[in-house]
């Protein structure tokens, strides 16, 4: 979800209203959760290929603390949403979600009927064609399917 998405979804709730957060595994993180920072992750690596990348997240934090009568508003969030914008130039950056679970884990996020849900997110190889990963050796969501009936290859 971009920053944009998020934004719009949180302006379609009253200025009062507690956003909700849902994750990934159906549970509902509490009402009382803190956003503890909203900030701009650069990335600058070199993949296993040896291209030369840089990326630009937005990372927001989500936090539990024993003070269960706190509520974050709309109308709060979306002040922190803006105020970072403004300090750190964020654009229209995909934005990540940090919640803690058996250690800190991170999301993407989608916005749902009741707020926003938690989404998984995976690794995979970004240069697979450098270091040696066979087409079929690839997750099945990642192989690349062959469109065009070459002669001898069968799909004719």
């Amino acid at each position: 979800m971009k920053i944009s998405q998020f934004k719009s979804a949180l302006q379609l709730a009253k200025p009062t209203d507690n956003p909700q957060f849902l994750q990934s595994n159906g549970v509902p993180v509490s009402a009382h959760y803190h956003i503890t920072e909203i900030g701009l992750i650069l990335k600058n690596y070199v993949d296993c290929g040896g291209v030369v990348r840089q990326e630009r997240k937005a990372s927001m934090q989500l936090w539990l603390a024993n003070d269960t009568n706190h509520r974050l508003s709309t109308e709060k969030l979306l002040d922190i949403i803006e105020k970072s914008e403004q300090l750190f130039g964020l654009k229209d950056e995909e934005l990540e979600v940090e919640f803690q679970g058996q250690t800190i884990e991170t999301y993407g996020m989608s916005a749902q009927d009741f707020g926003f849900q938690f989404t998984t997110k995976k690794t995979t190889c970004l240069a697979p064609d450098h270091c040696g990963i066979s087409n079929e050796q690839l997750p099945l969501e990642m192989q690349k399917k062959n469109t065009a009936c070459t002669p001898n290859s069968g799909c004719c």
